[in-house]
């Protein structure tokens, strides 16, 4: 029976172009399961959009002298433009910038301040004198309490991944001024966090299906204590509060961007024609919801945003949360503001697509921080990428188009040999089909290469090069069988590489896209029809030269070692 799916993924900032520990931190992790599921048949619903109110929205305003609209018009475009050049498959890119998205904000707010979960009180709030302002969490800076990390935010330390505000900060500072704030009293809006600490508990030690470093961060986060936390603080920028009095007050942005998945799925609804059909992926048992983020992302959505859905009610709950932990680059954390960083609207402009989701997807953070470098880029496109299943796609299907007037061989009766590779390509289909639906992406594609390195042994082996001199009938029998493991390959790298698998697929003489083809090896077989019209072949990818390492490195302005 066909799941349903839905795929929630972090709301990027409107405030810069996208980079490549964005896309390694969970939107290719996203897509690949998006891909898979849509294979299997399964009912997806993938959605995400420009987080359009975040304090580094308007940082980037009043650096420039304009105004946060202007920063979010600028950069959501070209996030829509780089999902689609590389392959990632939203169903909804949205922004929060949208009277849907404030519409559904209210509906949350208000129904959890009637439920008494939501209540008015007065705190200290930084404020720079120098600035004559109140300041949002991002604008104060200052030494972690907990860790010493010395450039920890007003809301979260990047360095142990705790929660902030900024009266925690030691040596607190204004990133405008540079001046010390400080703290006056101020009424706001506050979530009751605290009446979630036994409901969350008793949720979370249910989950035995999350990543460990996922249960392990949340569980350590919730034994700590729950605090209730602020709901709005003062800006002019973003969600209004939907009571009389606090106009100059808004819903802040952590709270009101991760019910960003709810209206997406609510605006997908009413795009789609039918407006009840959010209903579908929100309130039915039959539906799984996955979140894919970042780590730092990991207590808005395993603690905060649950919370809120058990206090709203009737919604579901997240069934998993595949957070991936950081990509560095060249050994150093990314880093917009010191530009460090290789930005994927950059990369697009030089490479293709496909070699970017393989080296982030055999390379993916999954279980522990990783790295990106131009040198092992350039490495594994070569030697495995090019030389190992581009190699083998390109003799094949090059020799059987030249040698059989560009139509399917005829197999003899097929051979011990020829059965075991067709096993091992069943086998490698049911291991990447468990390893996909259990969101072990490295895994996955790891089983796949296995599987082209054993095909071009088995061809070596039967060298139909020379066998076609003397035996025509063996030859066609091992082009064939090669071919058929060929089209499961490509069936099972789709969703890693989907340029690619699309160019095997016609190459194979099949009409139509990969994914109208069912994720079953019977039927994938099958489409290998003795006879059938092939299409004449071309590299599957491009060979790098070594030289442009140096290149690459240069631009991030340092020398290679």
């Amino acid at each position: 029976m066909p799941e349903r799916i839905f795929i929630g993924v972090a709301w990027p900032y409107a405030n810069g172009p996208l980079h490549l520990g964005h896309v390694a931190g969970c939107y290719l992790a996203a897509d690949i399961f998006a891909r898979y599921h849509r294979l299997k048949g399964n009912q997806v619903l993938m959605v995400s959009g420009s987080d359009s109110h975040g304090t580094p929205i308007t940082v980037r305003a009043e650096q420039e002298g304009i105004t946060p609209e202007e920063v979010l018009n600028r950069y959501h475009p070209q996030f829509l433009d780089t999902w689609e050049r590389l392959g990632i498959t939203f169903d909804l890119f949205t922004t929060t910038h949208t009277a849907n998205h404030e519409k559904v904000v209210h509906d949350l707010f208000t129904t959890l301040m009637e439920r008494g979960y939501i209540y008015k009180e007065s705190m200290p709030l930084a404020y720079c004198p120098e600035c004559n302002r109140f300041l949002p969490d991002r604008y104060v800076n200052g030494t972690c309490p907990h860790c010493s990390f010395e450039r920890a935010r007003g809301d979260q330390c990047d360095g142990c991944g705790r929660t902030l505000d900024p009266m925690d900060l030691l040596n607190p500072r204004c990133i405008l001024s540079g001046t010390e704030p400080e703290f006056r009293d101020s009424e706001h809006f506050f979530l009751k966090l605290s009446a979630f600490q036994e409901p969350l508990l008793e949720w979370v030690e249910k989950q035995s299906h999350w990543r460990p470093n996922v249960l392990n961060f949340t569980r350590r986060f919730l034994e700590s204590g729950l605090k209730d936390r602020a709901i709005t603080r003062d800006l002019e920028w973003g969600i209004p509060i939907p009571v009389e009095g606090y106009g100059g007050k808004r819903i802040y942005v952590w709270f009101e961007a991760v019910i960003g998945y709810l209206s997406a799925a609510v605006e997908w609804a009413k795009s789609s024609g039918n407006e009840e059909e959010w209903k579908d992926f929100w309130k039915s048992e039959q539906c799984r919801s996955y979140y894919f983020i970042g780590k730092d992302n990991i207590p808005f959505h395993t603690i905060i945003w649950p919370a809120m859905l058990m206090g709203y009610g009737g919604l579901n709950l997240p069934f998993d949360v595949p957070s991936n932990e950081f990509l560095s680059l060249e050994g150093r954390k990314f880093s917009t503001s010191e530009n460090w960083a290789v930005w994927v609207p950059d990369y697009l402009d030089r490479y293709d697509p496909d070699p970017l989701r393989y080296l982030l997807s055999i390379n993916m953070p999954e279980s522990g921080d990783a790295d990106f470098s131009w040198g092992e880029f350039v490495r594994r496109n070569n030697e495995e990428l090019v030389a190992t299943y581009g190699n083998l796609v390109n003799r094949v299907l090059s020799f059987t188009y030249r040698n059989f007037e560009g139509i399917m061989p005829v197999p003899g009766a097929l051979r011990d040999q020829d059965r075991e590779l067709l096993d091992v390509a069943r086998a490698v289909m049911e291991g990447v089909d468990k390893d996909l639906h259990g969101c072990h992406f490295k895994a996955a594609i790891g089983r796949a290469f296995g599987l082209a390195q054993q095909a071009n042994r088995y061809l070596d082996a039967q060298a139909p090069w020379r066998a076609i001199r003397t035996d025509r009938g063996s030859a066609a029998t091992t082009l064939w069988t090669t071919i058929a493991v060929l089209n499961c390959l490509k069936m099972v790298l789709f969703p890693f590489l989907p340029f690619s698998s699309q160019s095997v697929h016609e190459f194979l003489g099949l009409d139509g896209t990969v994914d109208s083809a069912n994720w079953d090896f019977d039927s994938l077989v099958g489409e290998i029809g003795p006879g059938n019209p092939l299409r004449r072949p071309a590299p599957l990818f491009k060979k790098l030269d070594p030289e442009s390492v140096e290149e690459e490195v240069q631009r991030l302005g340092v020398t290679v070692a």
